[in-house]
């Protein structure tokens, strides 16, 4: 299943990134804690050049904290500032405000020595769709200033916010890159929803979920859907599942396509429990 969506005010917002880059002193990147590679927007690196990023682990209260936490060490350890966070912690919204600040450090005390009084630092906040940008904007801000949804594609517009008297924000439209080289990160990115349902088969991402659990998160299965054997094949696991959710059609038959569903959004919402898609090992295949 080859995943791909670019809407036009994506090919739009790229642009506009390019041309108010020189405005800002770096760039915030929202990333999903539970897979920070497949959520991360490679076209950034060519559009960034050499201006400075902080890397922003979103969702972390849904994310395998082992795994969170290997990711944040991995990042450091290239150099590269990252902070995972919860939106609903105010020490998390701290954290962003304290690493912020330290971020634009530099820039401001090369205005001082040049006799320029400082001003408030500038940031370009950017991310793939529905990964949290808007709801962040709001606790930064204290207000709500940002449009919040759980659907990809809510943000279409830029504005500049004020957080505080430490720095500004200009909050851009979620972008996502036009082609996926790997089929992998579609199914990954489709699985936290950033991708519309609309346009997506939901049992094969289910699929897809129910063998990666098989693989890496066996407890899971065998709790929350009382599966004892898993080694049975996928349509097997299918049919246990929705005959114990009840998910049927006429005669008494599966419903693949609630059970599709189901599945998916028991992930989505964290009721499979603390989920990570992606390990820091994944950089190397």
């Amino acid at each position: 299943m080859p995943i791909q969506w670019f809407p036009g005010h994506m090919a739009k917002a790229r642009r506009q990134v390019q041309e108010k880059l020189k405005l800002v002193d770096f760039v915030i990147e929202l990333v999903d804690a539970r897979a920070p590679f497949a959520s991360e927007n490679p076209m950034l690196k060519e559009i960034l050049n050499q201006k400075p990023k902080m890397r922003v682990l979103m969702k972390q209260d849904l994310a395998d904290p082992k795994v969170t936490e290997a990711f944040i060490a991995y990042f450091n350890a290239r150099g590269e500032r990252a902070i995972s966070v919860d939106v609903n912690r105010k020490e998390d919204i701290k954290k962003v405000v304290e690493t912020a600040k330290l971020m634009a450090h530099d820039k401001m005390e090369r205005m001082r020595k040049k006799g320029i009084k400082p001003r408030a630092a500038r940031a370009m906040i950017i991310g793939i769709p529905n990964v949290g940008k808007s709801t962040l904007i709001n606790r930064l801000a204290n207000k709500k200033i940002a449009k919040t949804g759980d659907r990809p594609g809510v943000t279409t517009s830029q504005q500049w916010i004020k957080v505080k008297k430490d720095f500004e924000l200009l909050d851009t439209p979620g972008i996502l890159w036009p082609k996926f080289e790997d089929e992998v990160i579609g199914y990954r990115l489709a699985c936290l929803g950033t991708i519309k349902d609309q346009i997506l088969h939901m049992d094969d991402l289910a699929v897809f979920l129910l063998r990666f659990l098989q693989e890496h998160y066996p407890s899971v299965l065998m709790e929350r859907y009382q599966i004892e054997d898993l080694d049975q094949d996928i349509v097997t696991i299918f049919d246990h599942i929705g005959r114990l959710r009840g998910a049927l059609s006429s005669g008494n038959q599966v419903d693949y396509d609630k059970t599709a569903e189901l599945i998916i959004r028991d992930y989505r919402s964290g009721k499979l429990g603390l989920i990570s898609l992606e390990l820091p090992e994944d950089a190397l295949n």
